[in-house]
């Protein structure tokens, strides 16, 4: 079971099941959404994901057509985003995780539109856009 909230603690989840498709996002979208050159996302069941406290202290950011983005009223963080074709799954923001966590990120994605300034120097594999 892994625990996670937001910076101000007011947002509190946990996730009962594995964390999937985790990826570093490059694309200037998730950088601007995280303050940094990349974003930490991972899938997660959505039967899998409670939210303990501060669900009402939520807001939601309309993306996309299909896809909202949640985060803390109070503090700005980012939790997670839905996407309406895939209902069953919620993309959660690996970095407010506070456990320890088994599973390791499988790619970056977006490697096009990284920030200039940022030098990927692991040997994870690099896609020009989603993971193929």
């Amino acid at each position: 079971m892994y625990s996670g909230s937001c910076l101000c603690g007011t947002v509190k989840f946990t996730i009962t099941t594995k964390i999937s498709d985790i990826v570093f996002c490059h694309c200037s979208l998730c950088r601007k959404a995280q303050g940094s050159a990349f974003a930490t996302n991972g899938n997660v069941e959505a039967k899998y994901f409670k939210f303990i406290s501060g669900e009402d202290n939520l807001t939601i950011y309309p993306y996309s057509e299909h896809q909202t983005k949640l985060f803390c009223k109070t503090c700005g963080s980012p939790i997670l985003s839905k996407n309406t074709q895939t209902p069953d799954t919620v993309r959660v923001r690996v970095g407010t995780i506070e456990s320890d966590i088994n599973e390791t990120p499988e790619a970056h994605i977006f490697v096009a539109s990284k920030a200039n300034w940022d030098e990927i120097t692991d040997s994870l594999p690099q896609y020009t856009a989603y993971k193929e």
